[in-house]
C-alpha cells in the first residue's frame, strides 16, 4: 500500500468520509455544478490512481469547498500504436481510494461516446481540436507527436463541463503544466492552474499509472 493511502486510511477512523457522487454525462455535472456551494477544484485524470492523485485531492481540499476528480482515458491523446486499449481502467477501485480520502464529493466519469459523439466528427471533416504551434517539436511531444493537441483538447472540454475554479496538476508532467497554462491564459479560461510536487516510489522514481 502506498505512504498517502495508509495515511488516508488512519484518517478515515477519525473523520467522517463524504459521499461521492459518481456522475457520467456532462448534462449531470452541469446540473451538480450549478447547486454547489463554495469554490470547486478539480483534479483531472485517467484513473489508475496513485499516491501522486491523491496528494492532489488533497491540496484542493486545502483549498475549496468542493472537490471534483474527473476520471477519463482520453483516445486523442493515444497514437495507433500506444497502449490505450490496454491502459488500466480501475474505476471502482479508484472511486474507494478516493472516498478513502474523505475529500472528493463527486467524480466526473464519462465514457468516450459521452466525450466524442459518434457523429460529431463529420467522418474526419471538421473535427475541432486545439493546436499549440510547435508543441510536437519539444520534449515529449516530439515523441508523440498529437498528443498535447489530444491532452489540450480533453481539458478544454473539461473545464467547460465542470467549471472550477482551479484545476490540480502534478509537476512530474511538466511541459503538460506548460501547455496548460498558455491554453487557461491565452483562451482565457477562468481556472487557475495549481501545481502539485511529484510524490515518490522508494526508489525515486515519479509515480505513474503505467
Amino acid at each position: 500500500m502506498h505512504r498517502l493511502l495508509r495515511h488516508t486510511a488512519r484518517r478515515v477512523a477519525q473523520q467522517q468520509c463524504r459521499t461521492i457522487t459518481v456522475l457520467r454525462t456532462a448534462d449531470d455535472v452541469r446540473a451538480w455544478r450549478g447547486d454547489a456551494r463554495g469554490t470547486v477544484g478539480l483534479v483531472p485524470t485517467m484513473g489508475a490512481l496513485h499516491d501522486g492523485h491523491l496528494s492532489l485531492v488533497e491540496l484542493a481540499r486545502r483549498d475549496h469547498a468542493t472537490v471534483a476528480v474527473s476520471i477519463f482515458v482520453n483516445p486523442r491523446q493515444f497514437a495507433a500504436h500506444e497502449d490505450f486499449g490496454t491502459y488500466p481502467r480501475t474505476l471502482d477501485a479508484d472511486v474507494a481510494a478516493l472516498h478513502a480520502t474523505g475529500g472528493v464529493d463527486f467524480v466526473f466519469a464519462p465514457d468516450g461516446e459521452e466525450m466524442y459523439p459518434k457523429g460529431s466528427d463529420h467522418g474526419g471533416l471538421l473535427r475541432p481540436y486545439i493546436d499549440l504551434e510547435g508543441v510536437d517539436g519539444v520534449g515529449e511531444g516530439a515523441r508523440r507527436p498529437g498528443f498535447f493537441r489530444g491532452v489540450a483538447t480533453v481539458v478544454a472540454k473539461l473545464l467547460n463541463i465542470v467549471r472550477p475554479d482551479a484545476l490540480y496538476l502534478g509537476q512530474k508532467d511538466g511541459l503538460q503544466c506548460v501547455v496548460i497554462q498558455r491554453l487557461i491564459d491565452d483562451l482565457n479560461f477562468d481556472p487557475s492552474l495549481v501545481v502539485g510536487p511529484p510524490v515518490r516510489e522508494a526508489d525515486g522514481l515519479a509515480m505513474s499509472s503505467r
